[in-house]
This record gives structure tokens, C-alpha cells and sequence, in this order.
């Protein structure tokens, strides 16, 4: 009887052997940190997934038979009899991997097109390789805070990859371009919405960007098996650092040390990876990071001080594209006072929001000791909401619109006053600061609360103050404001900026947003040389794409239209037909808050 027993269990022990190897597969739901080993990386899928499976793929799931090691008792399930074989137990059902769980790189997005005002389908039946040619010509930051906002909402959009484009390519395309736009949180979400197994050596490229630029070095792991072909010279600095990460001590500072005697990579850019190294459990190393000899912040450099929460010296951040900052300013390992010039910066940019701002602002203000809060800016933020008086809420308001050099920083005070300034009652009383409150209610997207300063305008004897605020709520809001020609006209007149540049920039808005009829624009333009009639291969491409109600399309054209440093500098035809295809592509409220933002960003000289 022992000896059946015996059979029996060796027996049973054989048909665990013949569990198909997908279970045997399956990841480890724990952090890598978890394992006592790296899992192998996962060997890339050489058929797609568009094609049918190959017949034969119902047997790779099976191991191969192999001969019993000498001296073994194997018993074959052939010679046991019947009743021995009923008391086996019955066989593991096979592994199925419900379709929810397959991910088609064809429809790859984080978010709802049509919840977010994009309709169906943002690209149509726009040719997809013509589209990438612009997201690579494409340059950033963009001009506007608001068309930043909807082109990075239509890049996040869930919809079919457009034709005449590879469809992970098209996933590496926007995330491409979403991290140079600063989105490095959008861009990973893109990433992550495609199977490592998929990638193609493009995708692996944008992925590595997208880990450096999320200071999350631990997210380059998965993609050592395709950065051989793509990512050759840091590839053993990566094996460093995931071992390092995965507990692996003693391999993580074998690799880290081979790497710098024989990798193509040294000085600072190693350092950095053995600082990651030494970043996990029980190595015992220790690096010293030295940036005199730095000249520039690489997204290398960038990602791993961050990771490892170091910030780089002021002169190398401020040389820094600003979408470095913007990273900078989600980097976890930081704090939020670390953080707080570049989080300024990246919500004028628009990849913050204004209460993403006011957040980071709470958080310094509850670590900061009370006896300290008195000249803050957190104390101020807490006055503009919260202070009894009016008078003193507009006070701590004028001081935070105030903060910052440059104009990304002056947008960041008046999107994170949005809330504060819709506390604000409308009255001719306070008209010197109508077109800020005004300017701050349009940056956070506060629409209502500023129409409501309509009414009032008329009471405004400020000059100065009375153009600004028209032309803000003219454009930005619907509210019923006199939109004459000779109203035009005052403001025109009134303008003192260089070569009437604001002028231009009021007409063309107004026109592109239908506010004005096309007589009253083309008499103006004719009168003032305004340049709205200038048609070109975009001009065509833009109202194509607007007709066709190709929402992404049509933001994408928009923003390589208004490329330009300021403004200022944006032709006021490329404002026009932007505008006005942003309408047909129904995108109005969009269209008129980038419109007013155009005037909120030019401030006339007096």
C-alpha cells in the first residue's frame, strides 16, 4: 500500500508538470523589491497581435517531454489501473486570460474622447504619418497655457490609431510629444497602455525618455530585452540599477562596477546609476555626486537625481528646457518646497492645474511652523480665500500676482487665484484690478464668474483697466458686451503696443470666434493692414480638419500655427483660422479661452 501511495504521488506530481507554462508565467503581483530574484526580462513577441495565430501555437503553452534523470521512480499514468486512476486528483483548468485583459495597441489612450468635448474619434481618417511628421516638427512649450490643456487632452484620447501609421508607433508619437510638452504623468500612462510584448524599437525609445522623465528608474526593468537594439550604452548601467532595486546586492555592485571599467558610459552619468544602486536594500554603497564639471541637464541626469531625491544646482535648472521643470515638479522623491518653482512654471505651462498648485501650496503651509507663516506665500494664498475683509483678500492677491520673473510664473499667480477671484464681487470700485481678477478667473477656465463683470464695465473710468477688461470678457466669455465696430476701433486706437500687435491679435479672435461678422473684420483689417486674408497649405489643412469635425487634428494644426516664443509673435491669420476651425471642430469654449489668454499674456505698455 505505501508503495501505491508512493506511485500515486509521483504520478500526481507529473500532471503539475503539465500545467500549461502560461500559468507558470504569470508575473508576481508583489513590487519587483519583493522578489528574492529578478524575474528574467520577457522575451518580445515576434508575431503581432493584428495577425492570426499560427496553428502550432496551441502547443508552445506545453513542455517539452523529457527523459527521467537515471535512477528516478517515474511511474507512467499508462500502468496504473482504473480505480487508481479515479483516486487522482482531477487536473487544473487551463489558464484563460479574459479579453478585458488584452490590450489592442490599436486603441491606446487614458481618457474618453467624447466625455472630454473631443467627440469619437480626435483623428478621423487623417493620414497617421502625416500626423507624426507634425508632432515631430512640433516646438514646445507652447504659446498658450489652454491650447496646451486641450492638444494634451486630444494626445490622451482613447480612439483607433489613424491610418498609414504603425499603431504602437502612433503611441510612442504622442507620448513623444508629450513629454517634450512636460507631461511626463500623461506620457507614462500612454506607455503603460502597451504591452512590453509590442513594442516596437521606437516605443522603446519614447518608454526609456518616459521612465528618465518620471524619475522612476525601476521602469526601465521590463524594457531590457529590447534596449540591446535602441539603448545599447546604458543597458549594463540599467542591469545595475534593476538588480540594486530588486534586493540584489551583490549583483547589483558587480554590474555597477564592470559597467565602470568597461561601459561606454562614465563620470557624472554613472555616478548617478550607482547612486540609484546604492538606493537599494543592504548594497552598502554610498556615491558622491559632483556637478561642477556639468554643462547640461540631460533627462539621464535628471531622472536619476531625482529618483534618488537630489536637485541640481539652480545654474543647471535654470539653463533647463522648461519641460524639464515641469517634470521636476511631480518628481515623488522631492519636496514640495523643492518643488514649488518649478510647480509654478509647469502650471503656466498647463500641465499643472491651479488647484494642483494650491495643493502644493497647502501642503508647505500645514509643515511650516506657525511662528514662521507670517511673510509667506502659503499665508498669503490662505488670506485670498479665507481673510474677513475685501480689502484684504485683494491685498494678499496682488502680492501673490506679483510673484515670479518670468511671464510662465506671472500665468501660474493668476490661474492659482481662479477660485479666490470668483469670491470677488464685480463693482466699479475696484476697477484697477478688474483685469487681473478677470484674467484670473479666464486662466482656470472660470467662465460664468467672469461674464459677470459685464454690467459693470461701463462704470469703469480707467481707461487702461476698462480696454483690458473688454477685450478679456469680449473674447473670452459670451456675455453681452458692445462689439461694435467703433467699440473695436477705441481699442485699436488706445493700443500702444508694438505694431499694434494686440490689435491684431483682438480682431482675429474675435472674427475666428464669430463674434464680430466678417464685413465689420474685413473692414478692419483692411483699415489697420491686420493681415486676417493670408492662406497657405496650413490655412487649407486647418479648415479641412475643422470641417471634419477631427478634433486632434484640428489642435495639433492649431498649435503648429501659433509656434512662436510670445504671443506677440503668432501671426493674426494663423489666430483667425485656428479659432474659427476650433469652432467648426466643436471646440468653442476651448477656442475662447486661448483667445482671451492672447490678450491676458500681452500687457500694453503705457
Amino acid at each position: 500500500m505505501p508503495a501505491r501511495r508512493n506511485r500515486l504521488l509521483r504520478t500526481a506530481a507529473l500532471g503539475l508538470v503539465a500545467i500549461p507554462a502560461l500559468a507558470l508565467a504569470q508575473q508576481s503581483l508583489l513590487p519587483p523589491t519583493f522578489n528574492d530574484t529578478a524575474p528574467p526580462p520577457e522575451q518580445a513577441n515576434s508575431q503581432s497581435n493584428t495577425q492570426a495565430p499560427d496553428s502550432s501555437a496551441s502547443e508552445a503553452g506545453r513542455p517539452a517531454r523529457t527523459a527521467p534523470a537515471e535512477g528516478s521512480a517515474v511511474v507512467e499514468s499508462e500502468s496504473l489501473s482504473p480505480e487508481e486512476l479515479a483516486e487522482l486528483p482531477a487536473p487544473l483548468p487551463p489558464v484563460e486570460i479574459p479579453d478585458a485583459s488584452r490590450r489592442d495597441p490599436r486603441r491606446v489612450g487614458a481618457i474618453d474622447p467624447a466625455q472630454w468635448g473631443l467627440g469619437d474619434t480626435p483623428w478621423g481618417s487623417a493620414n497617421g504619418g502625416f500626423l507624426s511628421g507634425l508632432m515631430r516638427r512640433l516646438d514646445t512649450p507652447l504659446p498658450s497655457r489652454w491650447l496646451h490643456i486641450a492638444l494634451r487632452n486630444a494626445l490622451l484620447a482613447r480612439s483607433d490609431a489613424p491610418p498609414e501609421v504603425h499603431p504602437v508607433d502612433w503611441v510612442a508619437e504622442r507620448a513623444w510629444l508629450l513629454l517634450r510638452m512636460g507631461e511626463a504623468d500623461a506620457a507614462a500612462m500612454l506607455v503603460a497602455g502597451v504591452d512590453v510584448s509590442d513594442f516596437t524599437p521606437k516605443m522603446t525609445q519614447v518608454a526609456v525618455q518616459s521612465a528618465l522623465a518620471s524619475a522612476d528608474p525601476g521602469a526601465l526593468c521590463p524594457l531590457r530585452g529590447n534596449m540591446a537594439k535602441v539603448e545599447s550604452k546604458v543597458l549594463a548601467l540599467t542591469d545595475a540599477m534593476c538588480a540594486g532595486l530588486a534586493g540584489e546586492a551583490s549583483s547589483a555592485a558587480t554590474r555597477i562596477e564592470q559597467a565602470r571599467r568597461r561601459g561606454p558610459v562614465t563620470g557624472i552619468d554613472h555616478v548617478l546609476a550607482d547612486k540609484v544602486v546604492g538606493a537599494g536594500a543592504d548594497t552598502g554603497r554610498a556615491a558622491t555626486v559632483e556637478w561642477d564639471k556639468v554643462e547640461s541637464l540631460t533627462a539621464w541626469r535628471f531622472g536619476l537625481s531625482a529618483a534618488t531625491g537630489l536637485v541640481p544646482p539652480a545654474t543647471l535648472l535654470g539653463r533647463a528646457p522648461a519641460r524639464v521643470r515641469a517634470w521636476q515638479a511631480r518628481a515623488p522623491m522631492l519636496s514640495a518646497e523643492q518643488r514649488l518653482p518649478s510647480a509654478r512654471i509647469a502650471t503656466g505651462l498647463g500641465v499643472f492645474s491651479s488647484a494642483a498648485l494650491g495643493d502644493l501650496y497647502a501642503t508647505i503651509y500645514d509643515a511650516t511652523d506657525p511662528s514662521d507663516l507670517a511673510e509667506t506665500d502659503s499665508w498669503q494664498l490662505r488670506l485670498a480665500f479665507a481673510a474677513r475683509e475685501e480689502s484684504e483678500r485683494l491685498a494678499a492677491m496682488r502680492r501673490l500676482w506679483g510673484e515670479g520673473e518670468g511671464a510662465l510664473e506671472r500665468l501660474a499667480g493668476e490661474a492659482l487665484l481662479s477660485l479666490a477671484a470668483s469670491r470677488v464681487r464685480p463693482s466699479p470700485a475696484m476697477e484697477a484690478d478688474a483685469p487681473k481678477l478677470i484674467a484670473s478667473l479666464l486662466a482656470g477656465g472660470n467662465e460664468q464668474a467672469a461674464a459677470r463683470w459685464a454690467p459693470v464695465l461701463g462704470d469703469i473710468g480707467n481707461e487702461a483697466a476698462a480696454e483690458q477688461a473688454w477685450a478679456l470678457l469680449a473674447l473670452g466669455t459670451t456675455a453681452e458686451v458692445d462689439l461694435s465696430a467703433s467699440r473695436v476701433e477705441d481699442f485699436i486706437d488706445a493700443d500702444t503696443s508694438a505694431d499694434k500687435s494686440r490689435s491684431k491679435l483682438l480682431v482675429a479672435g474675435l472674427a475666428g470666434l464669430g463674434r464680430i461678422d466678417s464685413e465689420t473684420a474685413t473692414a478692419l483689417n483692411r483699415s489697420y493692414g491686420l493681415g486676417l486674408g493670408r492662406t497657405s497649405n496650413w490655412t487649407r489643412w486647418m479648415t479641412e480638419a475643422g470641417t471634419r469635425r477631427q478634433s486632434g487634428s484640428t489642435l495639433l494644426l492649431a498649435a503648429i500655427g501659433m509656434q512662436a516664443t510670445s504671443p506677440e509673435r503668432i501671426p493674426s491669420a494663423h489666430l483667425f483660422q485656428a479659432l474659427k476651425a476650433m469652432r467648426s471642430a466643436g471646440l468653442e469654449p476651448q477656442a475662447r479661452l486661448i483667445a482671451a489668454e492672447m490678450i491676458a499674456r500681452t500687457v500694453p505698455t503705457r
